[in-house]
């Protein structure tokens, strides 16, 4: 601060993740995107929690601190799928667990109360954007009330938060009411014109209705309409529609900013999250898949925002003269790498789809996989490129609509695995979870296998699989087994259903009925789902390996724990 001039911050956020400099990494990312802003930022990470002393050593700020719980939400970075304590934290310098609290967004608000009595606070990120209304919490086995009422945040902004911080920020500074911020929620004595949605209250008297206000907020993000309100013993909290997706002009600017893709040089051990996504590309936000699993489809949306070739080609060279380039671009991608570029055809404010790409592709999803193509091969081709992989994953079902780009994504860019997201392949399970046909994996499957053959080239899939799902019985499991077992396969990438806050899966978890409000088979107990996990894994297993485990360096906070 003395180097810059300053005497004081405008704006400090405090992180539960360290400080890496880095567009995957959202605190940073929106610090960069206030400081070209014209305000002045300071970042707070990993603060300790008994003490309000690390909160207050850049000073009180002028407007306002933002806090985000990290990348991550805190209970889901501290615990397991059989409420275990975790070992590591893949956000923390060395992977050290226990940098954050747990439900740090509560606790660091608390500290930036006893630090700076009367300062304006809001949450973001991924824990503030699940927890914004009622939820259902897996590691107390309850239902919890919105956040904001838990915290005593002046705000919370939920999604994507660049347009919204940055208003905020012009509305502080102006004097202004913050009320109405597209992407916020706050608390309020009255819901005014707003949809209501179940008490808190009465989803303690009928689970079921935890589902129908789930499905609801999630209609809001998706379709990008209409206000929200929920009542929690006389005062609401009220939920904006969501922000507008970024434009690509306004995604390529956001990207070119001057990321020097590095940990805080404080830090004497490394950061394994930054490790993973050092040298990967974001080239699209948003997933139009809507699994009922997925955090994506109240966080990021279902409406896909795409950068323009252009800027990727620009961001990789930048990459190829920083220190420490190996010639490798990890990932070119997003949620779903071939879903870069697409678009609907008509307004989605109208549609009532859950999904474009399940039961079946949407005719009105516009893909440009070809293009997508193009891209990785123009990249590819980048002085100092060696050599370019697909990290994020693809969607074979969308893949499958188009012959070209399966041909030339399996005989050019799978670096001995691609790793594909069938989770399951009994029916009623996969309806649940809203994917597609299990048919469909095992023709992309075939595919695979025979280009593979073809040129040359030893290849394989690695498959996700989620055990005790919602709806997934032992004899579900029986099956989902005994295809690996017809395939010669031992699983790899295998995760125990996480019921974690906000997902529309977690709502049927919680109501114990599915979509449609049947009731539903849920394996509940710890015993249950561990005997469901355990399934995959039998002892007296003598197959062959079938495709060989992930390189070391090839991890994903979704593999098996």
């Amino acid at each position: 601060m003395s180097a810059l001039g300053w005497s004081e911050l405008d704006i400090l956020l405090v992180s539960g993740d360290a400080y890496v400099d880095h567009p995957s990494f959202g605190i940073p990312l929106l610090g960069r995107l206030l400081l070209k802003a014209g305000y002045r930022v300071g970042i707070i990470a990993q603060p300790r929690w008994d003490s309000p002393e690390d909160i207050r050593r850049l000073g009180r700020p002028r407007l306002f601190c933002g806090i985000g719980a990290g990348c991550l939400d805190s209970m889901l970075s501290h615990y397991t799928a059989f409420r275990k304590i975790r070992r590591d934290d893949a956000y923390t310098p060395g992977g050290v667990s226990g940098a954050r609290p747990n439900r740090a967004s509560i606790v660091y608000t608390n500290l930036v109360r006893a630090a700076f009595p009367g300062l304006f606070v809001v949450l973001g990120g991924i824990e503030a954007s699940l927890r914004r209304a009622a939820h259902y919490d897996f590691w107390s086995d309850s239902l919890r009330r919105s956040l904001l009422f838990d915290s005593k945040a002046d705000l919370l902004m939920y999604g994507m938060g660049e347009r919204g911080i940055v208003e905020l920020a012009r509305r502080l500074a102006a004097g202004e009411d913050v009320v109405g911020i597209a992407g916020t929620a706050s608390i309020s004595k009255e819901p005014g014109d707003a949809e209501l949605l179940p008490s808190y209250e009465a989803m303690q008297s009928d689970k079921t209705l935890l589902l129908t206000a789930t499905l609801a907020i999630e209609a809001q993000v998706h379709r990008g309409t209409g206000r929200l309100a929920q009542d929690h013993g006389g005062r609401y909290v009220v939920m904006e529609p969501p922000p507008a997706p970024l434009s690509e002009s306004e995604m390529d600017d956001l990207y070119s900013l001057p990321f020097t893709r590095a940990a805080h040089p404080s830090y004497r051990e490394p950061i394994p999250a930054l490790e993973m996504v050092r040298w990967s590309v974001t080239a699209v936000r948003g997933c139009g898949g809507g699994c009922s699993f997925c955090s994506l489809a109240l966080h990021q949306g279902r409406r896909l925002s795409s950068r323009s070739a252009a800027s990727i080609i620009r961001e990789v060279t930048g990459m190829t003269k920083q220190p420490g380039w190996s010639g490798t671009v990890s990932d070119i991608g997003g949620p779903t790498a071939n879903l870069w570029q697409g678009a609907c055809a008509i307004d989605a404010k109208g549609c009532r789809r859950a999904s474009c790409l399940a039961p079946a592709l949407c005719p009105q999803l516009r893909l440009q996989q070809r293009e997508y193509l193009s891209l990785l091969r123009d990249v590819r081709a980048l002085p100092g490129v060696r050599h370019v992989g697909i990290g994020s994953g693809i969607r074979y079902d969308a893949a499958l609509s188009d012959p070209v780009f399966v041909d030339g994504l399996i005989g050019e860019f799978v670096s001995g695995h691609l790793k594909l997201a069938p989770e399951h392949t009994v029916g009623h399970v996969l309806a649940a979870m809203r994917k597609s046909d299990f048919r469909l994996f095992e023709r992309f499957c075939d595919i695979f296998t025979a280009r593979s053959k073809a040129l040359g080239k030893e290849q394989y899939i690695v498959p996700y699989i989620i055990s005790a799902f919602p709806g997934c019985t032992m004899d579900d499991m029986q099956q989902l087994a005994a295809w690996f077992q017809r395939q010669g396969w031992r699983p790899q990438q295998v995760q125990c259903f996480i019921p974690t806050p906000g997902t529309v899966a977690t709502a049927m978890f919680y109501a114990g009925c599915d979509l449609d409000g049947r009731p539903l088979y849920v394996a509940r107990s710890d015993r249950e789902r561990e005997d469901q996990h355990a399934v995959l894994f039998p002892r007296d297993a003598g197959r062959r390996p079938g495709p060989p485990p992930p390189p070391a360096n090839n991890k994903n906070p979704r593999r098996r724990r």
